[in-house]
């Protein structure tokens, strides 16, 4: 049958030697190929089907398949039912056919080594036609492929650090937990051909210590933090040769080196920049990761439990020495779990921002506008975004955790709109909270749009001094202060900033008197301090007594065009007449009138004008019953009802900041600002 096979199939390339042909069976034309195309087709099924058997031949029992040219026909022919049974690629006669002629009844290895045939030569090359169909594919459409790339990964970037935070978690927490655990000894018996056991000894220290710092780093990769994701990627590294060094572990290996492929991919969704250290932790950190220390620690005590203790067992570093292993990792990575709790501990933020020079083009914007809010920028406490063409800043103060803008920025609103987006995108790119302290309703479209929520902080009064007077029965106190001043000898007159070197010394001495009567400290960020360098950039009322000695002063803030008259620091002789503030504040806003100012403004007044509904937010309802019962600690209803005498025009005051828990947060910090820290806050 074989030599009338080949001779037929000598005779078809004969014919086929003379010509194309064309073969016509029941009106259906078959174009032969060319005998050149023929036997290269012969060829690479000859190749293909050697190949396959000699594939399965490798993989059976060599009981089995002793005769190649025997198990060859058998192959054959149970790839020829195979074809005639029309059965998907020949499965189950295909096997049932080469199990019964090859007399492989009941043997399961000959089952197994079938499947891993069909895995060998069906699967495998499948997989590698998908891939280079795929990549094929992907070349001719490289555009397409790369928008589609791109979009794909712009999905996934934002939960890319909450992922990372995880695996990375997760990889530490592995890292531990086979530092604690007993090693393959196969395996290290053969590293030990290899490495010293003292190179052994030392990468399953670092491994341990590898797996602590990826779990104290992993808050630093949720947080978006490029020196978290660079930590993470090196002590992965570490983690992978250590996992090899320590005891051949190649899955752990693999899999973290599968984590570092991935974050090195997402590189770019960790781009913050936090002054801070990656390894300065909060109490809950500390507390967990005590916690998961304590857990790991029992896993290796619980697997060991069959080793009595000795103080001994610290000193053995032999090969097969796990339990000393184990002890040493464990006590190591405590002593340094400890030391980031002390440094975490011990190493504060400053709440107030240092001292800054004031720029020119700041001076300028301040001097150009008309809120008088404007002249709280030259205390010298802030820091500054200014406009790329100087037509606007923003003052703000870093505490540490967030940044807050003390009002909102001066100067042209639509270059104001572009810096509050700034100072957005600067506080995430840092890791920080961002907030607005003390705002109008000018910006709030800008930022509802930022996502942050606005909370009403209070109310601003502001008088018209058009057509102010000291007449009627609410500003009686103050007429009587003004008239008692005068019939005393008492002065009232404005230095100008020109001309208040000379008088500095006096106005010290007057402010720091004022200060001990109050026990308190200068304050910062939303008011002024006695600092010379602030006080001399604006004039200042004083009220002098009949030796011409300076009894009560105010700097004025003045603001452009004469639209608004405000004043800052309000200083008095504590051993003076009790009438003096009175009298300077009525003689000051009489001045203002006839200087030609449209309004005086006298500051806000704190939770006042809060709506307290039951239907109200949460936190609206919480302000304004401070500012029902609080009396004990700030006197809101009283400070409102003393402004409330000039009949003034009442304008609400805004908090901007992200909502929930961060608000009261914002607030405390704001007030740390101004008190400069929590011991000024409580005095």
């Amino acid at each position: 049958m074989g030599a009338a096979l080949l001779v037929g199939f000598v005779a078809v390339f004969a014919w086929l030697w003379r010509g194309a042909r064309r073969v016509s069976v029941a009106g259906h034309a078959i174009e032969l190929p060319s005998l050149r195309l023929a036997s290269g087709l012969t060829l690479a099924s000859v190749i293909d089907i050697t190949g396959a058997a000699l594939t399965l031949y490798v993989l059976m029992p060599a009981d089995l398949v002793q005769s190649y040219p025997y198990f060859f026909i058998v192959y054959f022919g149970a790839i020829a039912l195979g074809i005639l049974s029309h059965s998907p690629g020949g499965l189950g006669v295909f096997e049932a056919t080469l199990i019964a002629g090859l007399g492989a009844a009941g043997r399961s290895d000959v089952l197994a080594a079938l499947l891993l045939y069909r895995l060998i030569y069906s699967i495998l090359p499948f997989a590698i036609a998908v891939l280079g169909l795929a990549l094929a594919w992907a070349v001719s459409q490289r555009d397409a492929v790369s928008h589609s790339a791109t979009w794909a990964y712009r999905l996934a970037r934002p939960i890319v650090p909450v992922a990372a935070s995880g695996v990375a978690l997760l990889a530490g927490v592995i890292l531990l937990i086979s530092g604690n655990l007993p090693a393959d000894s196969a395996r290290l018996g053969m590293l030990n051909d290899v490495i010293p056991v003292s190179f052994i000894q030392a990468s399953h220290l670092a491994g341990s210590i590898a797996g602590l710092l990826l779990i104290v780093v992993s808050r630093g990769l949720y947080r978006k933090l490029y020196r978290a994701w660079l930590l993470a990627m090196a002590l992965m590294v570490v983690g992978i040769l250590t996992s090899l060094f320590k005891g051949l572990d190649w899955r752990e290996a693999a899999s973290l080196l599968l984590t570092v492929g991935v974050l090195g991919t997402f590189r770019s969704a960790f781009y913050r920049v936090e002054g801070g250290s990656v390894f300065r932790l909060n109490a809950a950190w500390i507390v967990s990761l005590g916690a998961l220390l304590a857990a790991v620690t029992w896993v290796g005590f619980f697997a060991y439990s069959h080793i009595g203790y000795q103080d001994a067992l610290w000193w053995d570093f032999a090969l097969h020495s796990d339990a000393s292993r184990f002890l040493r990792a464990s006590f190591v990575a405590a002593l340094v779990l400890l030391a980031i709790a002390l440094n975490s501990v011990m190493t504060g933020r400053a709440t107030r921002t240092e001292r800054r020079d004031i720029p020119d083009s700041v001076r300028a914007l301040i001097a150009a506008s008309e809120d008088t809010e404007a002249n709280i920028a030259l205390s010298g406490d802030k820091a500054f975004l200014i406009a790329e063409d100087q037509t606007a800043f923003l003052a703000y103060a870093d505490t540490g955790t967030s940044l807050i803008a003390k009002g909102e920025p001066v100067g042209a609103e639509a270059a104001g709109r572009a810096l509050i987006w700034a100072l957005r995108e600067k506080a995430d790119k840092e890791g920080k909270r961002c907030a607005f302290y003390a705002v109008s309703q000018r910006y709030l479209p800008t930022y509802l749009d930022m996502g942050l929520s606005i909370l009403k902080i209070g109310e601003v009064a502001r008088v018209d001094l058009r057509s102010f007077t000291l007449e009627g029965a609410a500003k009686k106190d103050f007429r009587q202060a003004r008239n008692r001043a005068a019939r005393d000898g008492y002065a009232f007159g404005i230095i100008a900033k020109a001309d208040l070197a000379p008088e500095l010394p006096a106005l010290r001495r007057l402010s720091d008197a004022w200060l001990a009567s109050k026990q308190g400290e200068e304050k910062g960020f939303a008011l002024g301090g006695f600092e010379e360098t602030y006080v001399s950039n604006f004039d200042h009322a004083v009220l002098r007594n009949p030796a011409g000695e300076i009894v009560a002063f105010a700097n004025l803030f003045q603001g452009a065009n004469k639209n608004e008259l405000s004043l800052d620091l309000m200083r008095y002789d504590p051993d003076g007449p009790g009438f003096v503030m009175d009298a300077l504040f009525g003689e000051l806003m009489l001045w203002g009138a006839a200087q030609g100012f449209h309004w005086f403004s006298l500051g806000a007044a704190p939770f006042s004008g809060i709506e307290s509904r039951r239907l109200a937010s949460f936190w609206n309802r919480v302000g304004g019953f401070v500012y029902q019962h609080g009396e004990q600690f700030y006197h809101f209803e009283g400070l409102r009802a003393f402004k409330q005498k000039f009949n003034p025009v009442w304008t609400p005051n805004y908090l901007a900041s992200p909502g929930g828990f961060a608000a009261p947060r914002i607030l405390y910090e704001v007030n740390t600002l101004i008190s400069g820290g929590v011991i000024g806050l409580m005095k």
